[in-house]
């Protein structure tokens, strides 16, 4: 028998500042995509892999998000829970007030990003190596075109929206409790506590080569509708 999933810890706090034209009166985990809120999405990424126990972050307005869990039908043996972490902490200090209901193992990601990963293969890669985190790294594509130069100067052509020559922080952690152990009620997870685990060898990036998005700004909305709409959704692994 295959070994449990541990808890996933998702973020759902934060103000989503970038997508007024739809936070203005949900939080931006509500925001909806094909029907259904985006946090729905994430939540049946790892369902599909077999998680079965996840605890959401909440902050702005999550009296909306408790509303969603308690009116959803989840699978049998799932278990969502909510945890008010307040409006204004930032995202260190949320998975701090967490991390007594977290294990010595958890998983944790953003409520707003989604991609077509193996979280299986994520959670071996993570148990294999040893160290106290892993990352999901990805190479987001650009929001515009760009020009390719000769030394010149002269313009050779154009490439519509390439991929990043770059890797970001794409969600989808690991963090074993020496990780957690960390985080304060003031910490920012993506500054000193991952700059401190990086500085010290503790953190290691799992490439993810695949599809991955985050609803960020009004635009992202527009075409995660779009990909859902058409059929093309590369994030439903689930039937």
């Amino acid at each position: 028998m295959a070994a449990a999933r541990p808890t996933v810890a998702i973020l759902c706090g934060g103000r989503g500042t970038r997508l007024q034209e739809h936070t203005r009166a949900i939080p931006k985990p509500l925001v909806e995509i094909g029907g259904r809120p985006i946090l729905w999405h994430v939540l049946h990424i790892y369902l599909a892999h077999g998680f079965r126990d996840f605890l959401l972050l909440t902050g702005y307005r999550g009296e909306q998000v408790e509303r969603f869990v308690a009116g959803e039908r989840w699978p049998d043996g799932a278990r969502v829970r909510c945890l008010d972490t307040g409006e204004d902490t930032p995202t260190g200090g949320r998975l701090h007030l967490a991390a007594p209901q977290l294990g010595e193992r958890c998983c944790v990601t953003y409520g707003d990003g989604v991609a077509d990963i193996e979280l299986g293969k994520l959670l071996d890669y993570h148990a294999a190596h040893g160290a106290a985190a892993t990352m999901t790294v990805v190479r987001p594509r650009l929001p515009f075109g760009v020009a390719e130069l000769n030394g010149g100067g002269v313009v050779r052509g154009f490439v519509e929206k390439p991929r990043s020559e770059q890797w970001v922080n794409g969600g989808f952690l690991c963090f074993e409790r020496s990780a957690l152990d960390l985080l304060g009620p003031g910490s920012v997870l993506e500054r000193e506590p991952m700059e401190h685990l990086a500085a010290s060898g503790r953190l290691r990036a799992y490439r993810h080569e695949g599809f991955w998005d985050c609803l960020d700004t009004y635009k992202d909305a527009v075409e995660l509708n779009d990909l859902w709409a058409q059929g093309r959704a590369p994030w439903k692994v689930w039937t």
